[in-house]
């Protein structure tokens, strides 16, 4: 990735008529005539997101022939007809109609910076895991809006039983979640450990985990782009397309859940039959699984 155009297009929307708006708008046009792209990809599938790749007055503006937003494919001058189930099959049919070639999906690179891996060898929860041979299970309990968010309770639920397996529980507070994040620590009866850290940080802190769980949220995703197992509870996002992709999963998921992306604050009816124990046994399937294709691992664990 060589340059990132910045689009508050949420700031713009709220204040469509105002001074800083347009100026915003001409500065974006601005950038996008000079960087004079021969092909303008529009992953996303909204309108807005269709929209900013007119303004770059690309003759080739690729999209899906079926995108998230209708309207947005009249803004395509190429349109493709997808056929893969998931997002990421999607995208990368998309992106094979640049250049005619067939892609396929494969595992992404990710950066290394120095810092975060500094950083992350330096947090001593985690070394002293690490030297002891634990299992480390990272917990996401964010997400985009309620609706797709497990209580916070449960995972408290679940971080003082892996603790009380022994191991060691990591809990990511993204910018706004920290609240969360200690309603998780409250009940799990103290245990588990709060992270907050950046998104180097946290690319540095997955990759040394054992176990990744979390509902439809990047940090999850994330985790499948470094091949982690995970285990996603899902609810009004269909994990068919939104899913873990890539490396080892389980998905956890009420059949009578509707596809919904609607903003609403509480947690959606079907993932509150999600319990707990169906979410701990999933992990412990998962882990044996993936011990015996290494066949090495903790004994103490298999025993649990």
């Amino acid at each position: 990735m060589d340059q990132i155009h910045m689009v508050p297009s949420k700031a713009w929307a709220r204040k469509p008529f105002r001074r800083e708006t347009r100026e915003g708008l001409r500065g974006l046009w601005t950038e996008l005539q000079a960087a004079e792209y021969d092909a303008v990809l529009d992953l996303q599938g909204a309108i807005r997101s269709a929209v900013v790749a007119r303004l770059s007055s690309s003759r080739r503006v690729i999209g899906s022939a079926h995108p998230w937003e209708a309207p947005a494919r009249l803004l395509y001058s190429e349109r493709v007809e997808t056929v893969g189930e998931h997002v990421i099959e999607q995208n990368v049919e998309l992106a094979s109609a640049v250049a005619g070639d067939l892609l396929t999906p494969t595992t992404p690179w990710l950066p290394t910076s120095a810092e975060a891996e500094t950083w992350c060898d330096e947090l001593p929860e985690l070394r002293s895991a690490t030297m002891a041979g634990k299992l480390v299970v990272l917990l996401h309990p964010g997400g985009g809006w309620g609706a797709k968010r497990w209580p916070a309770e449960r995972y408290g639920a679940l971080a003082e039983e892996f603790t009380l397996r022994g191991a060691l529980v990591l809990i990511n507070s993204a910018p706004g979640e920290e609240s969360l994040a200690a309603e998780v620590v409250r009940t799990a009866n103290g245990h588990g450990t709060v992270v907050e850290c950046s998104l180097e940080q946290l690319m540095a802190l997955t990759r040394r985990v054992s176990l990744v769980i979390g509902g439809d949220t990047g940090p999850v995703h994330l985790a499948c782009a470094v091949d982690k197992p995970v285990v996603g509870i899902y609810g009004p996002t269909d994990p068919k397309r939104n899913g873990p992709y890539g490396s080892p999963f389980r998905i956890l998921r009420n059949p009578e859940s509707r596809r919904d992306h609607t903003r609403r604050e509480q947690p959606e009816a079907g993932l509150l039959t999600i319990l707990p124990q169906a979410v701990m046994a999933a992990s412990i399937e998962l882990m044996l699984e993936e011990r015996r294709s290494r066949q090495s691992g903790n004994s103490e664990w298999s025993r649990a």
